[in-house]
């Protein structure tokens, strides 16, 4: 695996996607930037993610069981099938296919570089700290938060720069880490479950549009929509006929 290739692919995707070399990325609105059709289920433990290209269509499936800060490693990883990968078709991401797999290893360190850049790390990380090789705990927190990764991604990507040194990596990551971030004042959001339910992109939007200029019938519209998880209200739905000939309860009169 040559990682300064993979270091350039990152930093590369970063700034074409907006980014500078230090900033943090807010994996929300990156999907949302790309129109990646993103959902958040409830998944076995060893099951992290997914994705599916089609032409210009993207989709990743994200498992909401695990960590927040888990979950958004699982979606840079994601991204580098779908951007830095040839000829994808469709990919999920196990416990098991992440040890064998060099591709996996080759995705695990994208998603490292991609979240948390280098430049960004050492200038976030007091100038004493970066030459004991000895990060505190106010700093390894803030770190976390600031890049919204989790602990064992954090120290992975510290580790892989040698930023730390073995043993402090060894210690650190026998730390308690809610506990600990409620003990400095952080929230504890990135270290708990969340997001299950949660549908990022478009394709509500566009099969609600469908459905409104009468290009689908209603069942097609309940059919689509059922596909991403979600029961549509046919009473707040309104055709563009309706609001015309004065039917339907948000239609204009004169």
């Amino acid at each position: 695996m040559n990682r300064e290739l993979i270091e350039l692919q990152a930093a590369k995707l970063r700034e074409g996607w907006g980014f500078s070399h230090t900033e943090p990325i807010n994996v929300e609105q990156l999907l949302l930037k790309l129109n990646i059709l993103t959902l958040f289920r409830p998944m076995s433990e060893s099951f992290s993610g997914m994705c599916l290209k089609r032409g210009n269509f993207c989709f990743i499936l994200v498992n909401c069981k695990h960590p927040v800060g888990r979950q958004n490693f699982t979606i840079a990883h994601e991204l580098y099938h779908l951007f830095g990968e040839e000829d994808l078709y469709r990919h999920c991401s196990t416990s098991d296919s992440a040890a064998q797999s060099k591709e996996e290893k080759k995705a695990n360190y994208f998603a490292s570089a991609l979240l948390m850049p280098k430049l960004g790390l050492q200038k976030m990380i007091p100038e004493d700290e970066l030459k004991s090789k000895a990060l505190s705990i106010g700093t390894l927190l803030t770190l976390e938060n600031y890049f919204n990764v989790s602990r064992s991604a954090l120290l992975v990507r510290l580790d892989q720069l040698r930023i730390i040194s073995k043993k402090k990596y060894e210690k650190l990551s026998l730390l308690p880490v809610s506990e600990l971030a409620k003990e400095y004042g952080f929230n504890t959001t990135l270290y708990k479950s969340g997001n299950c339910g949660k549908i990022i992109g478009d394709y509500g939007i566009k099969a609600r549009k469908l459905f409104d200029e009468e290009l689908i019938s209603e069942g097609h519209f309940i059919e689509l929509m059922y596909k991403i998880g979600v029961k549509p209200n046919l009473n707040n739905v309104t055709k563009v006929s309706d609001v015309w000939t004065g039917e339907g309860e948000n239609s204009i009169g004169y």
